[in-house]
């Protein structure tokens, strides 16, 4: 006897139905300037660093690669500079 189907569940490729997938991730809405991730703006960088300290990643922050790479150093410079902990 052949199986019976489904119908009524819609399924993509890879067997999961189409109301489990996960929605994009939203574009990422930067506010400031590339010029304004400088070490010496403190009350910008202290937004994307935890509370004990730590640079968030790229996935929490939304921001694209190259402002991230700027934002990370001016961390670290600031740090050294001890304008931050």
């Amino acid at each position: 006897m052949p199986r019976k189907t489904n119908t009524d569940k819609k399924t993509d490729k890879r067997g999961k139905s189409v109301r489990e997938q996960r929605t994009p991730r939203p574009k990422p809405k930067c506010d400031f300037t590339i010029d304004a991730l400088d070490y010496k703006n403190v009350t910008l960088l202290r937004t994307f660093v935890t509370d004990q300290g730590r640079i968030l990643p790229r996935k929490y922050t939304g921001l694209p690669a190259p402002y991230q790479r700027r934002m990370t150093a001016a961390i670290k410079r600031a740090r050294q500079m001890l304008l931050m902990k």
